[in-house]
């Protein structure tokens, strides 16, 4: 194993069942051969997989079960905010990417977010 694949780290995050004020908690986190099969298992199952080594290494000293801190909640909106297809503007709006052919996608919400 390579000194990169040692440092290596990843975590597997989902919505808590408990409620929708819940946090995302963490199913899975590790280093190493752990941070491999993590990635590994995700996207042969299709689950989209964002690499971002500060993030990472904040996520992977998490146990699993345990909702993510509120320190980190803007970071992990952010991704599943990419994920979905949205990015926010200049104003802090939460707005539909353009697809590739330059159509907007219609807002799967009507309602306007702002991300704290």
């Amino acid at each position: 194993m390579s000194q990169f694949e040692r440092l290596q780290k990843a975590a597997a995050l989902k919505y808590s069942d408990t409620g929708p004020d819940a946090a995302p908690v963490v199913v899975a986190s590790g280093s190493g051969h752990a941070a491999q099969r993590i990635i590994g298992i995700a996207e042969k199952n299709g689950v989209p997989v964002f690499r971002d080594n500060s993030l990472a290494t904040l996520l992977s000293q998490l146990q699993s079960g345990v909702e993510i801190p509120a320190e980190l909640y803007r970071a992990v909106v952010e991704i599943y905010v990419y994920f979905l297809g949205f990015r926010v503007d200049e104003t802090g709006r939460v707005v539909r990417e353009k697809s590739p052919e330059g159509d907007e996608h219609p807002p799967q919400q009507t309602q306007e977010e702002n991300i704290p």
